[in-house]
């Protein structure tokens, strides 16, 4: 039977009793468990198949027979075609109970660790409007409606926009309207720099022909009320001047306005310089009694009121009595090493990325702390024998690695020095569980703390204390 003339396979009745990876939730049919994007657990479903493996299938939603009493109209109208926010259609509560049964599951399945009871997950204080940092795209092929495509071809349809890359789409971008994660400031200013290049006949990029002006938006605020733009151009032209001016001239909220040339083939930044229009080439965000510099490529945790909450998880765990030094793995600009600084005795940071340590070593600085000092390279190379007798023995450890976790390298120099302490901070509890598995000879696990980060999503970041034996 040909591929074409295949009969389709339906189920009829579905129960989803679960929340999966990458947004999906499952269910099981016939000893198969059945992947379903956009359902919720708790829903009973008819799906069609569109995959059938020996052990999984992987399914889509045909008919909703009977709503999960978890299930909530999404308040956005991108829901569906956007890539983010994919447990939007799920209250709050039920969001953080699968996040919290995520963590578990991963350390005692993947890790099988032992442990001790696990500290009720907190929730982000604000679901909507909780993102300090925004990129779009523009894009002279946005996605269209199928039954715009025709009009498309003959001219009758505007085919630019300005939003996110539609899911395994480089070169098509989903054009928003509107976007509940940052604050509404982000979405009049994206939608007045779309309409300005409109107007001014400034081409939006085509990836696949590498043409183009427009490129790219990033919108930064902080909880101080500083506003940062940069508009990234595919080239120097007369006309990007006139844009910065517009968006100065209509938002003079803008406390730094930047632009980039990217005349590359990617979208990447990190390696161009930036170019100040009008302000500052930073702002300010504040923690507690912190102030920390942000710059156009400096990494912040994208919710700040929760990576408050996360940090005083991470200095808590950590017990400091001030008389104690500690080693900050994987710092990136010192956010955690200038947030426990004021309890210890001394903290070296150590980060692979030079850029990040020169932010690092402002910020302390900037906040008047002289108990830190930053070191940059590979985290296998850098932590030697003669680093620790250089910098002093260690006796608390706080390791944020990023989301494939820590080289086994590491892992064995942690192991080796073996201080009192070990704070693991992790975005992705699988790998924290692979890692920690680890270090149970040496290391009772005492205490959990799962962070909710990002509502709305599945990703969920964990705290956790390892204690010597």
């Amino acid at each position: 039977m040909s591929r074409k003339n295949k009969i389709e396979q339906f189920i009829d009745a579905l129960e989803i009793t679960d929340a999966g990876a990458e947004g999906k939730a499952l269910g099981r049919w016939n000893d198969k468990v059945v992947f379903v994007p956009f359902a919720v657990p708790g829903d009973v479903l008819k799906v069609r198949v569109v995959r059938n493996k020996h052990s999984f299938m992987e399914a889509r939603i045909v008919e909703i027979l009977s709503p999960s009493p978890k299930r909530i109209v999404p308040t956005c109208e991108h829901y569906g075609l956007c890539g983010g926010c994919k447990w939007q259609n799920m209250n709050y509560p039920a969001q953080l109970f699968y996040k919290q049964k995520l963590v578990v599951d991963n350390l005692e399945r993947i890790g099988k660790l032992s442990l001790p009871e696990v500290s009720p997950i907190l929730g982000s204080e604000d679901v909507y409007a909780y993102r300090n940092k925004m990129e779009y795209t523009f894009s002279d092929r946005r996605w269209l409606a199928e039954e715009d495509m025709p009009l498309a071809a003959e001219g009758k349809v505007n085919t630019n926009g300005c939003g996110f890359h539609l899911p395994s789409m480089f070169d098509k971008i989903l054009d928003i309207q509107h976007c509940y994660l940052q604050d509404s400031i982000g979405d009049d200013i994206r939608l007045a720099a779309k309409k300005y290049a409109e107007e001014h006949n400034m081409p939006f990029w085509n990836p696949r022909a590498q043409t183009g002006l427009m490129r790219n938006l990033i919108i930064r605020n902080t909880t101080t009320g500083d506003l940062m733009v940069i508009v990234v151009f595919a080239c120097n032209d007369d006309k990007n001047a006139a844009l910065l001016q517009y968006l100065a001239d209509t938002f003079p909220q803008i406390s730094s306005l930047m632009f980039i040339i990217n005349e590359k083939a990617n979208d990447s930044i990190t390696d161009l310089p930036v170019q100040l229009f009008k302000g500052e080439n930073y702002i300010t965000e504040q923690m507690e009694d912190l102030r920390f510099k942000v710059g156009p490529v400096s990494f912040f945790q994208t919710n700040t009121k929760q990576a408050c909450a996360l940090y005083d998880v991470v200095r808590n765990f950590a017990e400091l009595t001030g008389n104690e030094i500690v080693y900050d793995l994987y710092t990136g600009t010192g956010t955690i090493a200038n947030f426990v600084a004021k309890k210890a005795k001394k903290v070296v940071g150590i980060e692979y990325v030079p850029s990040a340590i020169k932010d690092a070593e402002e910020n302390s600085a900037f906040n008047g702390i002289d108990n830190t000092v930053f070191y940059a390279g590979d985290m296998a190379k850098v932590l030697t024998s003669s680093f620790i007798q250089e910098n002093g023995i260690p006796d608390v450890i706080i390791t944020d690695p990023p989301r494939a976790g820590m080289h086994p390298d590491v892992v064995a120099q942690l192991l080796a020095v073996r201080p009192r302490t070990i704070v693991y901070v992790s975005c992705n509890p699988a790998t924290q569980a692979r890692d920690v598995a680890m270090m149970t000879e040496c290391y009772t696990i005492t205490k959990v703390q799962p962070v909710d980060m990002f509502p709305h999503t599945q990703h969920v970041e964990n705290v956790m204390q390892l204690t010597r034996k």
